[in-house]
């Protein structure tokens, strides 16, 4: 029995470090996949604990027992730290530090004081938390992918509760001390279990990043780098042909002497004023309204549900808080303006094109009219404004 329990061990030791062979590797080819890399170092951790607890278990001897605790819960706290790294997109060091010391002191403490018993009762409830904690992590980030997360979150909850119900046959046998390592049905069953999880978890986790990998692709391809809008390839997937609705508006954007600002202070100014204007744009943009850079200073916006007449003064509201918007340039203060064509919606559609050649139309009676004003398409009757110089 104790040969088949190593054997156990062994497999389950040799399936963590092949997982974290695996999440090394894939992290190496995608650097900015920082999580793989916590991944890989809390297994790292994990497979070093479960070699040390081999060496426990055939010689019980109360320094192997604490560093087989520390390394445990060093390793899965820094598991649930990679969980929580990918929920949130920020690695959290002092939080997995944090339950890692705090795992460790409510085991380690009983092992040295001599109630081994009570110490992997300890020992167990802790991983159980960590574990439960990993896979709160991935239930909270479903959204994202709900088939593997829900399959991680699910083999991680599995696993937890193996470890509760190690805990439970130690807390019934009521024995404080052992002098030994616990042997008996539960034990094995969680070693089976975390056997079969680990595979899951690996399988899950390595499809799920490829995943993120090709919808990080994917979302690099509709957007401009610059600015974080949508390009115009983005903008004319999504509505190419298709009319438009009566109550849906177009609004084509050009800033004023873009040329000039480059000619004069260089390039990353420009850029700067590309940037200000995106995000004074961003910023008036409802819920459902679709932003784009078309290309150079050219921005676009799509309103949905807009009411007759609403259309211009939105886009009034976005040439106001530009022409006031001041950029920083070194020790001196730029400020733009910008010339804005409206193509509201009418009530014979048009498909988008048409709409956004008829933005385009008005926009170049705008900036022939003096430039920083707002033109509607079709009846061409500007909203007065403070000529630009």
């Amino acid at each position: 029995m104790m040969l088949d329990y190593n054997s156990l061990l062994l497999a389950l030791g040799v399936s963590a470090a092949c997982l974290a062979v695996t999440l090394m590797g894939s992290w190496i080819v995608r650097r900015a996949e920082t999580v793989l890399l916590t991944a890989t170092v809390g297994l790292v951790l994990v497979v070093s604990g479960i070699f040390v607890y081999s060496a426990y278990v055939n010689t019980p001897e109360t320094w192997l027992g604490v560093a087989n605790f520390v390394l445990f819960h060093a390793g899965f706290a820094t598991i649930w730290g990679a969980g929580r790294q990918f929920l949130t997109g920020r690695p959290s060091v002092p939080a997995i530090a944090i339950r890692a010391l705090a795992a460790m002191v409510f085991s380690v403490v009983p092992m040295l004081l001599g109630y081994d018993g009570l110490a992997f009762i300890a020992d167990n409830i802790a991983i159980a938390l960590l574990l439960f904690a990993t896979a709160r992590q991935y239930w909270l980030a479903r959204a994202e992918a709900p088939a593997p997360l829900l399959g991680i979150t699910a083999l991680y909850t599995l696993t937890a509760i193996s470890f509760v119900l190690c805990a439970a046959v130690l807390i019934s046998d009521g024995k404080l001390v052992l002098g030994k390592a616990p042997s008996n049905w539960a034990e094995d069953l969680s070693l089976a279990v975390c056997i079969a999880g680990m595979t899951g978890i690996g399988a899950l986790s390595l499809a799920l990043h490829q995943w993120r990998l090709a919808a990080r692709h994917r979302l690099e391809a509709i957007t401009d780098p610059l600015t974080g809008l949508l390009n115009r390839r983005a903008l004319f997937d999504e509505y190419g042909t298709r009319p438009m609705g009566n109550t849906t508006a177009v609004i084509v954007f050009d800033i004023d002497h873009f040329k000039s600002v480059n000619d004069r202070f260089g390039h990353a100014v420009g850029d700067s004023v590309i940037r200000a204007f995106a995000a004074e744009l961003a910023a008036h943009c409802r819920a459902g309204d679709i932003a784009a850079r078309l290309g150079g200073e050219e921005f676009a916006l799509v309103l949905k549900e807009i009411m007759p007449g609403r259309a211009e003064l939105a886009a009034e509201r976005i040439r106001r808080a530009f022409e006031a918007r001041e950029i920083q340039i070194d020790n001196e203060v730029l400020t733009c303006t910008v010339s804005v064509g409206v193509a509201p919606g009418r009530s014979n559609s048009l498909d988008f094109d048409a709409m956004l050649s008829a933005a385009d139309k008005a926009l170049y009676v705008a900036k022939r009219g003096g430039r920083n004003r707002v033109e509607l398409a079709g009846h061409l009757q500007a909203i007065p404004s403070r000529t630009a110089s």
